[in-house]
């Protein structure tokens, strides 16, 4: 079996490990990027709250503070290259009695020590201009006009691909099952052909500690926080503007209304420990979520609930981020223990781990010629002449195929052409199957647009990948077609 001979490995397909492979893109280097799943965010990342944190919640001096104020004022620029789905909307951290102003003042002298520009504190007055449908109960608000909001796996879909077009290569479906330090680097056994690598970056997420344990590091110990989201129909779209924060707990930033990019409205996240990966919602959970959202915004009704999902995030013991080269070797550098402000921080994680590499040893030397930028089509956030004018140039693009979502068949198909092989790949390049029906008229079309794409029967499509197949033999019309084309 060939070995694939690279500079630097990155394991992980998260938003770390995205982020880090398209800021070492940059560079004259071989890279691979290597994710167990069937597709790069479908671990931690593809279950984020998708907020940009604007750096006031974390205490001064650590890394988390550091990079999440770095990090978001990346933003704007990243998206405006990679044209993913983001938006400055702003946050408001809010009081619900007079003493918790007093906490406030600390929150902004905090987030001031940490470099966050323009916070201010506001009367409960202005928190009521600025948001008519809060709570009338509420007192007052911090401010923070930095943050954003973003879709989290659009963001890795947009930093990979980008990647992968300035020379990068993705290896989904690949596991590490072993790593050997040799004497100029690495060789790392994995389910498919084994990969030779100088340098290692360890960004595995909740399976950091593993991956480390493989070359003797056990230093990296880490646990798992499920938090449960709950997802409003988009007809709320205005109900706030901001994202809207209650005071902070000692292990989250507590129960959140959530304005998505998208236009609909999400509450949560829950914060537990939790010692298995299951990902399944709850009652207890919607019963700890939605009465307190509903004291921040009182007019939230549970009729207007679509779906709900969890996602399970890497905590370690220390309280911050582990980013370091490994007590075993300089050139295998872990990225562990990423929780919130993860994402946030992520674009900025990238470069102080170039650094980190550039410390190894490992030359580093700039690309005449990078492409910064990708662009994708979205039918809907087009003007009705730009509409028109595209489906001209190609008539898939005047096939609707997710009426809710009004996602065409030109963008499926471009879906699979950037990397999408499953029901989930479409659905989080596209939107299609996201909206009030949740899939229930376009999944068949989208199934038989796989099929026609990859070249592969029906009843091979999965939702997530293999064992997650929808169909147990062939569909009507195909069978239909095969016989009219062999009478």
């Amino acid at each position: 079996m060939s070995i694939t001979e690279v500079d630097v490995l990155v394991i992980g397909g998260g938003v770390v490990g995205a982020a880090l492979i398209r800021e070492l893109s940059r560079y004259e280097l071989d890279l691979v990027l290597v994710e167990k799943e069937v597709d790069v965010s479908f671990g931690t990342s593809k279950a984020n709250s998708g907020i940009v944190h604007s750096g006031v919640h974390d205490r001064p001096g650590t890394l988390k503070a550091q990079l999440s104020v770095r990090g978001c004022q990346l933003f704007p620029e990243l998206a405006a290259e990679l044209d993913f789905l983001y938006k400055q909307n702003g946050a408001v951290v809010v009081a619900r009695s007079r003493e918790e102003l007093v906490e406030l003042e600390k929150l902004v002298e905090n987030g001031r020590a940490n470099g966050v520009k323009d916070l201010s504190l506001i009367s409960r007055e202005e928190l009521r201009r600025i948001e008519p449908n809060l709570s009338a109960e509420l007192v007052g608000g911090l401010l923070a006009p930095s943050g954003g909001i973003v879709v989290p796996f659009d963001l890795v879909f947009a930093l990979t691909e980008n990647a992968v077009a300035n020379g990068a290569k993705l290896m989904v479906n690949t596991e590490v099952l072993g790593i050997k330090e040799e004497k100029d680097g690495f060789f790392v056994r994995t389910n498919h052909r084994p990969i030779r690598a100088k340098l290692i970056v360890n960004a595995a997420g909740l399976y950091g500690g593993e991956v480390a344990a493989m070359i003797g590091d056990h230093s990296i110990q880490l646990y798992a926080r499920k938090g449960e989201e709950y997802l409003f129909d988009r007809k709320l779209e205005g109900l706030v503007q901001r994202t809207v924060f209650p005071l902070p707990s000692k292990v989250s930033k507590g129960i959140l209304v959530i304005p998505t990019v998208d236009g609909n409205i999400m509450i949560g996240p829950t914060a537990h420990r939790v010692e298995d990966y299951d990902l399944s919602t709850s009652l207890a959970g919607w019963n700890e979520i939605f009465p307190a959202a509903r004291k921040l915004v009182p007019t939230l009704q549970p009729t207007d609930l679509i779906t709900a999902f969890s996602g399970l995030r890497a905590v370690g013991t220390s309280g911050d981020f582990i980013i370091a080269p490994s007590i075993i070797s300089p050139r295998f550098i872990n990225a562990a223990g990423i929780e919130s402000p993860g994402l946030t921080a992520a674009p900025a994680i990238a470069e102080y781990i170039v650094e980190l590499i550039k410390d190894s040893g490992l030359p580093l030397a700039r690309k005449q010629k990078f492409n910064p930028r990708r662009t994708v089509v979205r039918l809907r956030d087009l003007d009705p002449q730009a509409q028109a004018e595209l489906m001209q140039k190609d008539p898939a693009y005047g096939q609707i195929v997710c009426r809710c979502e009004m996602v065409s068949a030109g963008e499926i198909r471009d879906a699979v052409r950037r990397g999408a092989t499953t029901l989930d790949g479409i659905k989080l390049r596209t939107r299609s199957g996201m909206g009030r029906c949740q899939g229930g008229f376009c999944t068949p079309k989208i199934i038989r647009l796989l099929s026609n794409e990859l070249g592969l029967p029906p009843e091979q499509i999965s939702k997530n990948g293999p064992g997650s197949e929808l169909l147990f033999g062939r569909l009507r019309g195909d069978r239909a077609k095969e016989e009219k084309q062999h009478a």
